[in-house]
């Protein structure tokens, strides 16, 4: 079941012929990190030895590596879904940008402001609006979860929207339990009583097209690292909100778009790396369509639609296995008619050992899984779950489903 584009593609990723007592390392742990193909090392490489320079310089190599920034922007808003790539702006990170954005925002809000964060994302769309509505003096309100699947309760969410909200700061899946939120159903709420949206997009670039235009978010962040690319935080606006916004920022630094959002000189190397990220998963469509000449937005669109229901075989085959282990309980959506509802991304517990346990014994095997709450504090503590958390099991394009059973056996056998 895994089609030709993506098995080749697998084949550009060295990382995944490293050996662990001598069997090939499993890759489980892309909701922290995903491996990188060959393109992207290259094109760091590259501009380390060509390019390398400063922003806005009279010489050659300044100017290619600002030709490379600027292919940066448009590789991004082209991925994003964006017409405007002045409206993308680049970062160590998605949390530093997101403070950043948070500082910025919360000049504009008083008290009797309303601000809403969700239980099931990660702090990082929690954790800096709360700290500025402290200190601006606004109400921060949470949208519950409903245990029984980790969802959002919705119910919940639009009863706490109202004229008083600002923001509501949601992720578009999480990244501990692989749930998709209903962001088109939320963006549409949040606007009816005027509130802004800012989505989390970290977990869900790896694994679907995102379309910022057609969704109407305001603002939207993403990272690098987690759609096969460097550490490289990203963040977009709308036009409007960007320019009248006060940004934190040098006197040095111009009012103009996108240089007003990117604090300091940026990290060129990796942005070349990001750059080859994209190009990257265009060329997956471009092979899926057999047609090298697809524009990037396209390819990119055609890309996604082989991805996604890849990842979608690759997770009904876990869950179905999982459910047969004793000891196991998988947290999050467990119903095989659901499975649209959710990323291939899933939780576990285990009846006997803990999450750290139960990913050293994986990890010695071969099987590179995470533990704890990936900084899901929120929905770990909803679920009773701390301070051991959970183990997680992060699914990309470039596993396969051999991977998937070798997980299953070796769980198969610690239970």
């Amino acid at each position: 079941m895994h089609p030709p584009a993506l098995y080749e593609a697998r084949q550009q990723f060295p990382a995944l012929r490293r050996q662990v007592n001598e069997r090939t390392a499993v890759f489980l742990d892309g909701p922290a990190g995903t491996q990188v193909p060959q393109s992207v090392i290259d094109a760091i490489t590259n501009y380390y030895v060509q390019h390398n320079a400063n922003h806005g310089g009279a010489f050659v190599t300044s100017h290619e590596s600002d030709d490379i920034l600027r292919a940066t922007h448009q590789a991004i808003a082209d991925l994003l879904g964006a017409s405007d790539s002045d409206c993308v702006a680049f970062g160590a990170n998605m949390t530093s940008l997101t403070f950043a954005l948070s500082r910025a925002l919360g000049q504009t809000w008083q008290s009797g402001d309303e601000i809403i964060v969700s239980r099931l994302d990660h702090d990082a769309n929690v954790r800096p609006w709360v700290l500025a509505a402290q200190d601006a003096g606004a109400l921060v309100r949470f949208v519950e979860i409903r245990r029984e699947d980790c969802t959002l309760d919705l119910d919940d969410l639009k009863s706490k929207l109202n004229e008083r909200t600002r923001l509501v700061a949601l992720g578009c899946a999480s990244n501990s339990v692989g749930t998709i939120n209903p962001y088109r159903d939320v963006i549409a709420w949040a606007h009816e009583v005027g509130a802004l949206v800012f989505l989390d997009a970290v977990h869900y670039a790896p694994h679907a097209l995102i379309d910022v235009e057609s969704w109407d978010c305001d603002f939207l962040a993403c990272s690098a690292y987690k759609f096969f690319g460097p550490h490289v935080g990203i963040l977009w606006g709308k036009r409007k909100h960007l320019q009248s916004l006060t940004a934190y920022k040098l006197k040095t630094v111009p009012d103009s778009l996108p240089d007003k959002w990117m604090t300091g000189t940026q990290n060129h190397e990796c942005l070349a790396g990001t750059l080859a990220a994209v190009n990257y998963l265009a060329d997956i469509g471009r092979n899926c369509a057999e047609d090298q000449s697809l524009p990037r937005r396209p390819a990119l669109e055609t890309a996604f639609n082989s991805i996604q229901p890849y990842e979608q075989f690759l997770v009904e085959r876990l869950l179905a296995g999982l459910r047969n282990i004793p000891g196991i309980q998988i947290w999050g959506i467990n119903d095989p008619a659901r499975a649209h509802e959710r990323l291939p991304t899933l939780s576990i517990t285990h009846h006997r050992l803990s999450p750290e346990a139960l990913a050293t014994e994986l990890g010695q095997r071969g099987l590179f899984v995470w533990h704890g709450n990936y900084y899901a504090l929120e929905l770990t503590e909803s679920l009773g779950l701390e301070p051991d958390g959970m183990v997680r099991i992060g699914l990309v394009h470039y596993n396969t489903a051999d991977e998937v059973d070798r997980l299953l056996d070796e769980l198969e056998q610690l239970a």
